[in-house]
């Protein structure tokens, strides 16, 4: 577990410092292009955030064939996930590019703010067809228990990307589109990197690099689902948000610390839900319901005790870490009441991880996307109940505790019983008659 893990953790904390480099690079052009680049950075990070299912699915689907002891068909489904990416970029692309402006509008932005907005996210639309076959290639290099190749990949792609800011925003003087185009080419080359280690490795199993529809429709039936659990997980988040923009300007202020604390933590958690995905597959792939146990209560002691540093942590450092974002005192108390909160849920929240991921490697997308509206739904009398009864940040954050354990209980009551635990290369519903038809496909295979 560690193994797939630390690298995973590794490329995890490196993937933000793609907007890292950007903020940094920009910065320095004025207050108007990073007030542009805010906005349309939070465009297109939802875009691709509403997308993450390509990792997810591919790592499930490619991790069963694998365990299956289908290396072939793992890596041919596996392909077949990049060109859904690859196709479903192109969708992306252009709808972005074509909305851009309406999306920009919707922030309520103008002037240049807005014109030089509108510009970073119609060029960077250029870049979302690599975005999301990087998605989908590690998610099928994660499915074979690979999370190196990824990380020396990202990394890579990040270094560039600092040299390519510089060059094009200074260099050639092409300012705030510079570094949307800068970001295209570094996330082009990684794509580039990534499928080509994919590929090479289909060649030498033997496996097909042309999309098959099945497997395209088959990586689109698993994806939905996953679609659907994201989104919930977004308009969670969103609607904390909008909340907090009710109450006075430092909680407001506050929020933003939490949630970039929240973001960081979160990272780790979601390292240990990422060799989940692998292990669970695989041992459920190849037909092993006891290792499958075993790993799953192995891993949720691992969330828990990394939920526990992390919350203990949290706590004994909420009176000082407001002080590396502001110097307001009012802000700063905000933030620790915020932080606390945050810190106490933190034993719960690596549960959540950790089971999040065990089931997605499980291939139980359905009930993931059920129990994702459900506790949603749940989420929202919560946090209107902070702005109906004149609650701080501190209730805000104590309605999210209550979403965090709500998701806990589904996701516990779910792994406690048997109904996720189907074996075979391709995850069916008992009873279903699926079963016979993918032993078919799979002896035709």
């Amino acid at each position: 577990m560690l193994r797939l893990a630390v690298p995973a953790f590794a490329a995890l904390v490196s993937e933000p410092l793609f907007l890292l480099a950007d903020t940094a690079v920009v910065g320095f052009l004025g207050t108007e292009p990073l007030a542009a680049l805010s906005v349309a950075g939070s465009v297109l990070q939802t875009v691709i955030g509403l997308c993450l299912f390509l990792a997810y699915a591919t790592t499930a689907t490619v991790a069963r064939r694998l365990g299956a002891g289908d290396e072939p068909g793992a890596l041919t489904d596996g392909v077949s996930g990049l060109w859904l990416a690859g196709a479903l970029g192109l969708l992306l692309a252009a709808a972005t590019a074509a909305g851009a402006a309406a999306a920009i509008g919707a922030f309520d932005v103008t002037g240049a703010v807005a014109d030089q907005a509108v510009a970073y996210l119609r060029v960077s639309a250029i870049g979302v067809p690599a975005m999301l076959v990087v998605l989908a290639a590690t998610g099928v290099l994660r499915g074979l228990q690979d999370t190196r190749t990824p990380l020396v990949v990202i990394v890579g792609a990040n270094l560039a990307n600092i040299v390519l800011d510089v060059a094009l925003v200074y260099g050639a003087g092409l300012g705030l589109v510079g570094s949307a185009l800068g970001t295209v080419l570094a996330q082009g080359g990684a794509a580039v990197a990534l499928v080509w280690v994919v590929l090479r490795r289909s060649r030498r199993a033997g496996a097909s690099a042309r999309p098959e529809l099945r497997g395209v429709w088959s990586a689109l039936g698993s994806g939905t689902p996953l679609l659907v659990r994201t989104a919930t997980l977004r308009v969670v988040l969103v609607l904390a948000t909008v909340v907090a923009a009710t109450l006075p300007a430092a909680s407001l202020a506050a929020q933003q610390i939490a949630v970039t604390v929240v973001a960081v933590l979160a990272y780790g958690l979601d390292a240990v839900a990422i060799a989940g995905q692998a292990i669970i597959g695989h041992h459920l792939g190849a037909g092993d319901v006891a290792a499958t146990r075993r790993s799953t209560r192995r891993m949720v002691w691992w969330g828990v005790g990394g939920g526990v540093v992390a919350g203990v942590g949290l706590v004994a450092l909420s009176p000082w870490l407001p002080y590396l974002f502001t110097a307001d005192p009012e802000v700063r108390s905000a933030a620790t009441t915020a932080l606390v909160v945050v810190g106490l849920v933190q034993p719960v929240s690596g549960v959540v991880f950790v089971l999040d991921g065990v089931l997605i490697g499980a291939g139980d997308g359905r009930y993931l996307a059920v129990a994702g509206l459900l506790t949603a739904v749940a989420y929202v009398p919560a946090a209107l109940a902070v702005v109906a009864l004149g609650g701080g940040i501190g209730w805000l954050w104590v309605a999210y505790g209550l979403w965090i354990l709500a998701r806990a209980a589904t996701l516990v009551w779910r792994a406690r019983g048997t109904s996720w635990l189907r074996t075979g290369a391709v995850p069916v519903d008992a009873g279903s008659g699926g079963a016979a038809v993918a032993e078919a496909r799979d002896a035709a295979r």
